[in-house]
């Protein structure tokens, strides 16, 4: 049931998918909204607080994750994947870790480009550890962004790949991930 079995993914890797998958789509939209705030909106600090806290918390879970997924392996492709869509499989997953990755360390320079610490809903801090280059919020700011959408239109490719799996092929692909392995 925890653990990924060679039919379905295990409680911590789908509540892992679904927690990152979520945030990550939170952190978007209260991303492009609060950019938009001004001083004298009452979101104005809070806001971004929450947005950083956040971020740190996904930075944290995709660690978790490709610590888990060292442990406890993915079950295998179903077999009715041909070798292009096993193939871009592959490279979405992967590709969907390094924009989250390279969001969260962008989003992490932008935050401590004062050389203050990030703080995490008040129970820990992350220092500031790279402050101080030229631009560095700014061009941070810049590739957070096109990060940012660009993992909105890979995590829409992959959610729609999932929805094909399960009403076009009808094969197992999206059940495994809610833990089932029948419909």
């Amino acid at each position: 049931m925890w653990r990924n079995s060679e039919a379905r993914y295990g409680l911590v890797a789908m509540s892992l998918h679904w927690l990152v998958a979520v945030l990550a789509i939170a952190l978007f939209g209260l991303g492009l909204w609060m950019v938009e705030l001004t001083y004298y909106d009452a979101w104005y600090r809070t806001a971004p607080w929450i947005h950083k806290s956040l971020g740190v918390l996904v930075f944290i879970g995709l660690l978790t994750r490709l610590l888990w997924r060292t442990l406890d392996p993915p079950p295998p492709p179903e077999a009715t994947l041909n070798r292009f869509e096993h193939l871009a499989s592959r490279l979405v997953h992967a590709l969907l870790y390094l924009l989250l990755f390279g969001i969260t360390i962008s989003g992490y320079l932008i935050s401590t480009a004062d050389g203050k610490p990030v703080e995490v809903f008040g129970l820990f801090s992350v220092p500031a550890t790279l402050t101080g280059l030229p631009g560095q919020a700014d061009r941070a700011g810049d590739l957070h962004l096109v990060l940012a959408i660009s993992l909105m239109v890979f995590a829409s490719i992959h959610a729609l790949a999932a929805l094909k799996h399960h009403f076009i092929d009808r094969d197992r692909t999206l059940l495994r991930m809610f833990g089932r392995t029948r419909g």
